[in-house]
């Protein structure tokens, strides 16, 4: 078997980063060093809550839980229970979990494992605001040449924004750590909105998840259920698009997606545009090259992944 790939998820879940979890958790070709946690989706404890909760659900009470950052690094935190419910994780009725949180802070431990390891090994997966990674680069500037990759959900350009006309949630909620990561000079595959509303949870797709006779499975399609709602009354479409575990399908299978090496700059001064991804995708500018974006994915393909690894999970 080929040598597992080394990665951080840093998270804020929300059921589409369950989702992206539960997909990591079901690859073998994945080895997930620790899950950090971030404030977005809910509040920082309901993330580092769930996380915990999504990992005993997956089978593995093993995997090591950092708390972080509590708030954005400049602006005042905004949350997303209309989507995600009071949770973050409503749908499935999960137990309380047992496994603990680790004393240490989710950014001593990034800084602490990327210095200690070799250089151009590890790559972050980012499924929610970017402030654990900036605040990490703030911390230790030499990390920076550590990274191998930053995979990321966020951002739009042709789908434009989320929460605003402008912006995509997870950039949004902290643009000014997203600022700080894409200007790092790291490389990063971003996955946008242009890409994950692609991937649509019909129904028949979530059936095949409640058909399983695991636990995963049908805890998959409840969160589903409860999450697609909202874009579905959003976007007129049957089913809402699945963002986060873009992430993960892209380290397993990445010719499941095409897009080109582009610029990213965040903006961070208007309040009428704040955390857009402005994307050079014309290259009009000469503005560095700084993140591969992904403009489209084989949504078939991606549901059978999605699909077959889950069911492997308890």
């Amino acid at each position: 078997m080929p040598k597992r790939i080394p990665i951080i998820i840093d998270t804020d879940p929300g059921q589409d980063d369950a989702v992206a979890i539960l997909l990591a958790l079901a690859s073998p070709e994945l080895e997930i060093l620790a899950i950090t946690t971030v404030a977005g989706n809910v509040p920082l404890a309901l993330t580092e809550l769930n996380a915990r909760k999504i990992c005993e659900l997956g089978g593995r009470p093993d995997i090591a839980i950092y708390s972080g950052a509590i708030r954005p690094m400049v602006r005042n935190l905004v949350t997303a229970e209309e989507v995600h419910g009071k949770t973050g994780l409503d749908g499935p009725v999960l137990p309380d979990p047992v496994m603990p949180v680790q004393k240490q802070h989710a950014i001593d431990f990034i800084v602490e494992t990327l210095m200690s390891h070799p250089a151009g090994t590890i790559t972050l997966c980012t499924l929610g605001p970017l402030t654990n990674i900036a605040l990490a680069l703030v911390r230790e500037p030499r990390i920076a040449s550590r990274i191998k990759q930053i995979v990321a959900m966020g951002g739009g350009y042709f789908e434009q924004g989320n929460v605003t006309p402008s912006a995509e949630f997870n950039i949004y909620v902290d643009p000014h750590a997203a600022r700080i990561v894409f200007d790092a000079g790291i490389p990063i595959t971003l996955m946008p909105l242009d890409c994950t509303h692609q991937a649509l949870t019909t129904q028949k797709r979530i059936e095949a998840f409640r058909t399983m006779t695991n636990r995963s499975g049908p805890a998959t399609a409840a969160m589903l259920d409860f999450f697609e709602r909202f874009d579905e009354n959003k976007y007129g479409t049957d089913g809402g698009p699945l963002h986060d575990p873009c992430v993960i399908a892209w380290l397993l299978q990445p010719e499941l997606f095409e897009g080109r090496l582009v610029n990213v700059s965040i903006e961070c001064e208007s309040e009428l545009t704040m955390g857009a991804t402005v994307i050079d995708w014309w290259k009009v500018t000469r503005r560095p090259l700084n993140a591969q974006v992904m403009r489209n994915v084989d949504a078939e393909g991606f549901f059978t992944l999605l699909r077959d690894r889950i069911a492997t999970l308890p």
